[in-house]
Formats: structure tokens, sequence, C-alpha cells
């Protein structure tokens, strides 16, 4: 880590806290308030709708403000919004705090990609890319123990705690970045103002490769909201199947990613990517078989698939990143990594509504339309280095 320590600290910081309060999402908003499960649902999913524009003017004043002030911003934004959920009782508030947390987060992490780059040498980025998505899986993993112990005590009391500690790991990330230098690809007064957006809409071969990143990132959501339902409701799986297979995904992740760049070093860029897809395709795959088979063999297959779905994630994740970063303009990188935090905003807004129709529509039925994404992803990463050249080009480790 050398002299980015406190940049690295705070990554780590923002992601167990984070990791500490997703879980309880819900159930702390059942907990402390009288609304429905569909009213907590849908305040949360009303308020990512309203955010997702946000990343186009992030992605300005990123430019405009470089990456770390940004990231700061991110982080009290993101306080604030946590500390309001203590409070809270009525639909709107819920939603109004959430919107808080969104445009924060995406300050933040909207930020993220453009503060590594500045701070990295090409040929460096997808092992930079891949040791934070380390370090974040790690930090969400803490964060997760913490909060089943919360769930565990099961009080109100309990779950405010969370809150509080939540925001205070914003505030600690916030503290450790005011030291980070305030590393900038260009001086700011060489950044574009005028046009800025036009150019970036107008770049074909990017936007090509900011769809074949959506195919990705539909991919990743399947974690979260395709297969604790697949398992535990579709085929009636042990409950903690689930919290294996979030565990087994975090671990790998967080253990495994340095080993998965190391490997892909020498290969190039597209193929990584369409490998991934295989991988995730592979991995559907096992969980099909796994509603065929008898209960213990059906356990055992749900955690094969898992392995193979993880790979995807590590092969895919680091690629898709430094390629994104690395074919920005400087002076517009903020941007351009914008659309690719809008990806994310659009994969989380749909993915939630569109897995579980799917999963109500027979028990193949969501695996066939996620391959066939998988299949046209791969097929989209192959033909890119044609338009973007950087995606041609080969993997590299420092």
């Amino acid at each position: 880590m050398g002299e980015h320590r406190r940049f690295v600290s705070a990554i780590v910081a923002d992601t167990v806290g984070s990791g500490l309060f997703l879980p309880l999402t819900i159930l702390y908003f059942l907990e402390v308030t009288d609304l429905s499960l569909v009213q907590i649902g849908s305040a949360l999913s009303l308020s990512a709708l309203l955010t997702m524009p946000a990343a186009f003017v992030i992605g300005s004043l990123v430019d405009r403000l470089g990456g770390r002030r940004m990231m700061l911003l991110g982080n009290v934004v993101q306080a604030v919004g946590m500390l309001g959920y203590l409070w809270v009782e009525e639909f709107w508030p819920v939603a109004l705090c959430t919107v808080l947390l969104n445009l924060g987060r995406q300050a933040f992490w909207g930020s993220f990609g453009n503060v590594v780059t500045a701070i990295t040498r090409p040929g460096e980025r997808e092992l930079w890319f891949g040791f934070l998505q380390a370090l974040r899986n790690l930090g969400y993993a803490v964060g997760g123990v913490l909060a089943g112990i919360a769930l565990q005590v099961g009080t109100e009391t309990a779950f405010r705690t969370v809150v509080v500690a939540n925001a205070l790991t914003f505030v600690l990330a916030f503290i450790l970045l005011l030291d980070v230098p305030d590393h900038r690809s260009v001086p700011a007064d060489h950044v574009a103002v005028g046009g800025g957006w036009r150019v970036v809409l107008r770049e074909r071969a990017y936007l090509r490769l900011v769809l074949g990143h959506l195919t990705f990132v539909l991919g990743i959501m399947v974690l979260n909201f395709a297969l604790p339902v697949y398992a535990a409701e579709t085929l009636a799986l042990p409950g903690w199947l689930v919290g294996a297979i979030f565990t087994l995904n975090t671990v790998m992740v967080g253990l495994g990613q340095g080993l998965a760049v190391r490997w892909m070093t020498g290969r190039v860029r597209a193929r990584m990517m369409a490998f991934a897809q295989v991988l995730f395709l592979a991995g559907y795959a096992t969980f099909v078989v796994a509603g065929v088979l008898p209960l213990w063999l059906a356990v055992a297959a749900m955690l094969l698939g898992a392995v193979v779905y993880t790979s995807g994630e590590l092969v895919g994740g680091p690629v898709f990143s430094a390629t994104a970063a690395e074919a920005a303009p400087d002076h517009l990188r903020g941007r351009y990594l914008g659309l690719v935090q809008l990806v994310w905003g659009v994969g989380g807004t749909v993915a939630p509504v569109a897995y579980t129709w799917l999963l109500e529509h027979g028990t193949a039925t969501i695996w066939l339309v996620l391959g066939l994404v998988a299949v046209a992803g791969a097929a989209f990463s192959l033909a890119l280095p044609r338009a973007l050249p950087t995606a041609g080009e080969r993997v590299t480790a420092g």
C-alpha cells in the first residue's frame, strides 16, 4: 500500500459500516416503524430510481472538483442520511433519508475509480482494482458478522446501535481521506467545462463497453436478489445454505482476487470479460441441476455452483474496472466513469423486480434468461476490441 495506506483504510472503514447495515436494512425498518414490507420495499426502490440521474451531475463534479473532494462529500452525505434513520417513522422520511444515502454512495464510489486511476500507474490497474475489491468484500464480511450479532440480540436498541456505528464509519472514512493527497490526472484549470457530456455520449466505443458492463452487473446482482429466494423458497433448501453461499462468495473474493489477477496476467482483457460470462453461465447451469436433485445433493450442487459463479466475479471485476478507467480520457474521466456508476444503479433498480418476477415463472426460467444474457455478454466482449483498443490490451499485474 505504501503512501496510500490512509486511502485504503478509508475504503475498509466504509465497507465495514456498509456490511454492518445492509443485511439489516429491511429488518431495521420493520423493527422501528409501522411500515409494511411492501411499503419499505417501495420506499427503497423509489429512492434508487430518483437518484439514478445523479450519476451525470456527480461525473461532472468529479471532473471539476477532483475525486478526493467528492469522496469526502459522499461520506458526509451518507453519515447524515444514516443518522436520519434514527428518527424516521413514515414512508416519505424513509425515502428521503435513503435518497441521501444513495447520493452519498454514488458520490463516494463514483469518484473511487478516478482516485485509483490517478494514484496508480499503467500496468498495475487490474492489481489495484482487484486488491481493493478484495478488501471491500472482507470489509462487508466483517460488517456482516457484526450484523449477525445485532440480529441475534434482536432489540430495537441493538438495531439503532448498528445505525450509529455505520454513521461513525463514514465519519472515520472522512477523517482518513482528509490527509490523502488530492491526486489529479490533469490540473483543475485544464478540465473541459463545456460540451463534456456531449463528447461522452457520442463515443460509441465506450458506450459499447458500458453496455457490456451492464451484462456483467446483471450477473453480479444474482447473488443478492436471486440466489437467496431460489435456494430458500423455490427449492426449499435449508436456511443456513443462503448464509453459506454469501460467506463462500465473500471469502473467495477476499482471499482469491489477487491470485485471479495474477492468473490472468498476459491474457487479453476482452477474452477475460467473455470468460467471466462463461463462468456465470456454468454456475447458472449448476443451479438448474440442483433443482432436480435430492436434498443433500442439491445443497452440494448449489455450493459448487456458487464457487463457479464467484469465479466469474473474480475474473470480470478487475478487468472491467481497469478497462473502463483507462479507456476514458484524463480530463473527462469523472463523466466516463459516471456512466459506469449509472450501470450499477440501473442494475440495482431492475434486478429486484425482474428477478423476483422470473422466479415466479418456473424453476429454470430465471437461469435460462440469465444464461442468454451471459452468452450475449460474452459475444459482445469478444467483439469489443475492434471498437475499443483498450479492451484488446493484455492484463498486467504491476
